[in-house]
């Protein structure tokens, strides 16, 4: 048998009051006296009454409800992202529904459609590849309200995301300072359909008259610890005279740092290392870790408001990137050599 519904007649019949003046009374309406609302509201905590917000939503047309799509529960910058947008949600009220794609592209289309199938007033995604993104333009094309975590100029959806193009060729650029020449790179790259990091190590390398070496570049499985412990493995291995490293993901450099610590390699005299994301653990790793920031803050703010723009406009705008300044902070593993 399923749960017994509770409703406003119920709750009527037990105060004695006219269902309008119950509806009232759990809106908190000052037109009800505040006994009277008090009495009210009582009886319906005594009777487990719950709000339905499906009726609710067939008048308004809104559901008040977000869908937030991920990559990775695992990553911890997406973690905090997730806690950022559940929040300032919280703030506006709307309530988050969130699911992981995994880094899959077709569990990434069914974990949307599942959202729209729930109605939800517009999502927030952070696609699994930045190239494969059909599927989230006709959405839009068809009017529905949705902002990409992560993008490019040429998107074709409205884009809130930190500028790793330009975070990543800041960092090289840093480690060209410092007197590198040989600069490895640990990120998935076109594996993943995301391009821009790379795009960025490549750039800052020409822009040093610096020809790009296929030898110092490593692709990993995942994002993990493990990845980038193998990864710079496998790059050690080549014998290429990498003596600097920039990862994809501090979790990735991570590992790139405990691989240096167990084959004796002082960070950063014998081999400097810089990261992406600026996590906490970053910060407190043996060797505190250089890192591109993610500003997590000003990244949710800016998405959020411009996924309730685009949730209550009389049809949407132009599609807008905004794509925010990435700062590098320096730290011990890529200090002066």
């Amino acid at each position: 048998m399923g749960r017994p519904i509770v409703r406003l007649k119920d709750i009527a019949d037990k105060t004695g009051f006219s269902v309008n003046t119950v509806s009232l009374a759990l809106r908190d309406s000052p037109r009800i006296p505040q006994d009277t609302r008090l009495m009210i509201q009582q009886a319906a905590e005594a009777l487990n009454y719950l709000p339905n917000h499906i009726a609710k939503s067939l008048v308004s047309r809104e559901t008040r409800t977000i869908g937030l799509v991920l990559t990775s529960i695992t990553n911890p910058i997406l973690t905090r992202v997730a806690q950022a947008i559940e929040l300032r949600l919280a703030e506006r009220g709307y309530l988050t529904l969130f699911a992981t794609s995994n880094g899959d592209h077709q569990d990434e289309k069914k974990v949307i459609e599942m959202f729209r199938s729930r109605q939800v007033d517009g999502m927030l995604i952070y696609p699994r590849g930045h190239r494969e993104l059909d599927h989230i333009r006709r959405l839009r094309l068809a009017g529905y309200p949705v902002v990409l975590l992560v993008g490019d100029a040429d998107a074709g959806v409205d884009v809130v995301s930190m500028d790793t193009r330009q975070g990543s060729y800041k960092a090289v650029r840093h480690l060209i300072e410092l007197g590198h020449r040989r600069i490895g790179l640990i990120d998935g790259g076109q594996q993943r359909g995301n391009l821009e990091k790379q795009d960025g190590y490549v750039r800052a390398l020409a822009d040093a008259g610096i020809v790009d070496d296929a030898t110092l570049h490593a692709v990993p499985e995942a994002h993990s610890v493990m990845a980038g412990y193998e990864a710079m493995a496998e790059l050690m291995a080549r014998d290429n005279g990498m003596t600097a490293v920039l990862a994809a993901t501090d979790s990735m450099a991570l590992g790139a740092l405990r691989w240096t610590q167990q084959h004796g390699l002082r960070v950063p005299q014998d081999m400097a290392i810089v990261g992406f994301d600026n996590i906490e653990f970053a910060e407190h790793a043996a060797t505190p870790i250089s890192s591109i920031d993610y500003a997590v803050d000003r990244v949710t703010e800016l998405a959020v408001d411009r996924l309730i723009a685009l949730i209550r406009a009389d049809g949407l705008p132009e599609a807008e990137i905004t794509l925010i300044e990435p700062e590098l902070v320096v730290r011990e593993s890529s200090g002066e050599r």
